[in-house]
């Protein structure tokens, strides 16, 4: 079978318009470098693709005219028959009642040809919320200074932003991704290149606030922590030592000193949270114990192995196994009581929460699921205005055929992951439940391919979880949106995201408050965008220009803009133009949810994260200027509560 008959069955696109209207062909060495890193995907006989089933109405699906009738069609799942029939149409008529969840539809005609299918029935719509409008206070975690934590923010400095999130009439607090990174690289720290998506960054626990933790088993660690929350950056080599360290100690007078309530506990959660957390945990002894990629592990490691497994955590690193199961139960119990204060305070959304959009190659995630994550390719985007060479981001994704060939159940516990403990989630670059654009490595960027995911099977999935865990999904849809994307979405449940910054016309005017659309989220930026302090001072154009990046805008154009925003702000009755003018405008848009960023509310100029910079820019380890206790005295309350008046919960008080 030549390349390119390969390339459609794989759903691979090797030829595409880019954003600069140039026509772009895939070199045929990259294209088979991107067909040999894809496994196998089936091309169905009787069905278009994997089957989604809307629990609502009276739900078909229509088939394929290949068949001999009658069509025998068997769901099953878990290894029991939920249901079974006949057609003799070439459609299905599914039975009411169908349990949710991820199954398998066996279809066999009368001539005997039969095949499997992956079957998603799903809600008809994902969770909404129950609330008119509201807004969140935005911050990056690890930005937060408190007199108590070690050197970066924490669990317990979470439940204060949820505390004053609440005061300033906020429905709850949206954070960084927390996923896990790798233990032993801490000044790697994007909280976007994750070692797994399914487990929490164990940075972020309170470690003092672990019951079987006391200051004389790490004796100089209250006058280390001092040390460590001094300067404006997170010292996060020094600052991981001394946790790491702390966290051992705290394992090892947990395994002697435990009351029998928090080991019934321990265990409660292992049980839950397996073959997963056990799993990881075998992961997180092997990296260490090979100290190189897990493709370049004894043949015996290279796959996951439950049979290995139980041998390692039987042999004499069952300490080190259960240390990381400790770890990753502390922070989730820590996590979870931020979100159990959120509820108990009357917050509407709570925890918002960011997902990556891909894993680190050689981490977990990507050793745990080899046929549905390729690690041979990179998640990017193809060369445009800014990015005239593309991006390659260094993350893998999923694939379709993976995906298909375990019911998307990979997918399904990723998302699970994150929304255990929040009332909303964020999916970053959601535009990848369609299509992806995939970089083989060692080629450019400009010499990736778009590859078709199952869209509609993903969006189930997402809705299937979504309304198990009573989770918002907000999809981060910026950039080039094939037509009708954002209309699929929004039939399926999924809010938009709204950048006021984006929301311009061709000719440069900010769009009014009635082309904001109702099931979203708006914002003023994006950790990647510059502070609204930073943007009405021109700074982010002299530090990207001081790095040798085009800003892609000039001065004049800046000014215009600036003019733009006053005209807008102007036609809606607002005759100034500071950040609460801007807020109080994004608070009348019919958008549902409004995300207000701590660095906008405290001044900050400098912004978290500058795309196409690894040293060059203090990311994603700038502090903020104030301390935890004393940011509500630094903002305008008045003027806030003034601005959020019509979504807040202190609005009418």
């Amino acid at each position: 079978m030549d390349l390119l008959a390969q390339a459609r069955i794989k759903g691979v696109q090797s030829e595409f318009i880019d954003a600069l209207g140039k026509l772009r062909v895939t070199a045929p060495e990259a294209l088979k470098s991107i067909l040999d890193a894809l496994p196998e995907k089936r091309v169905y006989r009787f069905v278009s693709g994997p089957v989604v089933v809307r629990a609502l109405g009276h739900p078909r699906t229509e088939l394929a005219a290949t068949g001999t009738p009658p069509l025998q069609w068997k769901i099953t799942g878990n290894g029991n028959v939920i249901a079974q029939g006949e057609t003799r149409e070439p459609v299905i008529a599914w039975p009411a009642g169908l349990q949710l969840g991820y199954h398998r539809l066996t279809l066999t005609d009368a001539g005997g040809a039969t095949e499997d299918v992956p079957m998603i029935v799903a809600p008809e719509r994902a969770f909404g919320g129950d609330f008119d409008r509201g807004w969140l206070l935005a911050v990056q975690l690890y930005s937060v200074r408190s007199d108590r934590n070690w050197g970066i923010g924490d669990f317990t400095d979470l439940a204060g932003l949820v505390r004053l999130a609440k005061q300033l009439g906020a429905d709850g607090v949206g954070l960084n991704p927390l996923h896990v990174l790798f233990d032993d690289q801490p000044a790697d720290c994007s909280p976007y290149s994750p070692n797994s998506r399914l487990f929490l960054n164990p940075l972020y626990i309170d470690v003092e606030a672990i019951p079987e933790f006391s200051a004389d088993l790490v004796p100089d660690a209250a006058a280390t922590a001092a040390r460590l929350r001094e300067g404006d950056r997170v010292p996060y080599a020094d600052m991981a030592a001394l946790k790491w360290l702390a966290l051992r100690a705290a394992f090892n007078s947990f395994v002697t000193s435990a009351s029998a309530a928090r080991r019934k506990e321990f265990d409660a959660f292992r049980v839950a949270r397996a073959p997963l957390l056990s799993r990881f945990a075998c992961f997180e002894v092997l990296r260490h114990r090979f100290n190189r990629p897990w493709w370049e592990w004894p043949s015996e490691w290279q796959q996951p192995d439950e049979a290995k497994c139980a041998e390692l955590r039987d042999g004499a690193d069952k300490r080190d196994v259960e240390f990381v199961e400790f770890v990753q139960w502390t922070a989730d119990s820590q996590l979870h009581a931020a979100k159990e204060l959120a509820g108990q305070l009357g917050m509407r959304v709570g925890l918002y929460l960011d997902v990556a959009v891909g894993v680190q190659s050689n981490g977990f995630d990507a050793w745990n699921e080899q046929t549905a994550i390729s690690r041979h390719l990179a998640v990017g985007a193809p060369p445009d205005v800014l990015n005239t060479i593309g991006q390659d981001w260094g993350l893998a994704g999923f694939n379709a055929g993976g995906l298909e060939a375990q019911s998307f159940v990979p997918f399904a516990h990723m998302l699970a992951a994150s929304m255990r403990h929040a009332g909303a989630i964020r999916l970053d670059h959601v535009l990848g439940l369609k299509r992806l654009y995939l970089v083989p490595r060692g080629f450019k960027p400009d010499n990736g391919a778009y590859v078709q995911m199952p869209f509609e099977a993903l969006l189930a999935a997402v809705v299937r979880e979504s309304a198990a865990h009573k989770c918002i999904v907000i999809g981060e849809d910026l950039g080039t949106v094939p037509e009708g994307f954002r209309e699929t979405m929004q039939d399926f449940g999924i809010w938009s995201y709204l950048v006021m910054m984006f929301e311009r016309d061709d000719s440069g005017h900010f769009r009014n408050i009635d082309h904001y659309r109702p099931n979203a989220l708006v914002t003023l930026n994006t950790h990647d965008l510059c502070t609204y302090a930073g943007w009405r001072s021109f700074s982010d154009l002299k530090m990207k220009r001081s790095l040798g990046l085009d800003p892609g805008e000039n001065d004049q154009a800046r000014w215009d803009a600036l003019g733009a925003l006053d005209e807008i702000l102007r036609q809606n009755g607002i005759n100034a133009n500071d950040l609460y003018s801007v807020l109080a405008f994004l608070s009348r848009t019919p958008s549902r949810l409004l995300a207000v960023s701590m660095e906008d509310l405290l001044g900050v100029i400098d912004q978290p994260n500058i795309p196409g910079t690894i040293d060059e820019h203090p990311n994603w380890r700038q502090r903020l200027p104030v301390a935890l206790d004393k940011i509500a005295s630094k903002v305008d309350l008045t003027a806030l509560r003034a601005a959020t008046r019509e979504r807040s919960l202190t609005g009418g008080s």
